[in-house]
């Protein structure tokens, strides 16, 4: 309803805004780490499809070699020697999404919602994988606190739809909680 996505919009612009500026110090450590670590820039800029179809700049932490491809299949396995050194820590917590918090004060990614996928994947999505168009994508979702987090995102189709049918205020505060908790404990990054 408008009314929902206009306190999910406030929610994300509150609390990432109050993410963001208590990271800022954290942030900074990771940015000089990851220039220090390997050559090339410290934030990585990709093209994801978000909301309806619409392509945007997702903004990473550099976790790859420069030379690596843009647009490759995301590494599966911490010795991927497209990794650099800080980046396979970066990924196994992933402290390599952090400055998607830029996305979600810009208003084009949301804190919860299916993770955005590269528009080589969203161009073959099928009508059903199209659903996940609906909404905004977000920073985490149901799919990264799961126990199928080794799979592929377009692999997990039924935890987006699941979470775009039954989203709720309520259900984003669990799930930002258990990514927190996940995040903590470093698990289910790979």
């Amino acid at each position: 309803s408008p009314l929902h996505r206009g306190f999910k919009r406030a929610f994300d612009l509150v609390v990432g805004s109050i993410l963001f500026i208590l990271l800022l110090p954290f942030l900074a450590l990771i940015a000089l780490w990851v220039k220090l670590d390997s050559p090339g820039p410290v934030l990585f800029r990709q093209k994801r499809t978000g909301q309806g179809g619409r392509e945007f700049t997702m903004f990473k932490f550099r976790s790859m070699h420069v030379e690596a491809p843009a647009y490759a299949l995301t590494p599966t396995a911490s010795d991927d020697p497209r990794i650099t050194r800080a980046g396979r820590i970066l990924r196994r917590l992933s402290l390599d999404e952090f400055p998607q918090l830029v996305n979600v004060l810009r208003g084009e990614m949301s804190l919860v919602g299916p993770r955005p996928e590269m528009p080589f994947i969203t161009e073959r999505y099928t009508p059903q994988q199209r659903e996940r168009l609906r909404v905004k994508p977000g920073l985490t979702g149901l799919w990264q606190i799961s126990a199928d987090r080794r799979l592929s995102i377009h692999e997990n189709l039924d935890y987006d739809l699941y979470y775009i049918e039954h989203q709720s205020m309520l259900l984003d505060l669990v799930i930002l909680i258990r990514t927190a908790y996940s995040v903590v404990r470093g698990v289910g990054a790979w």
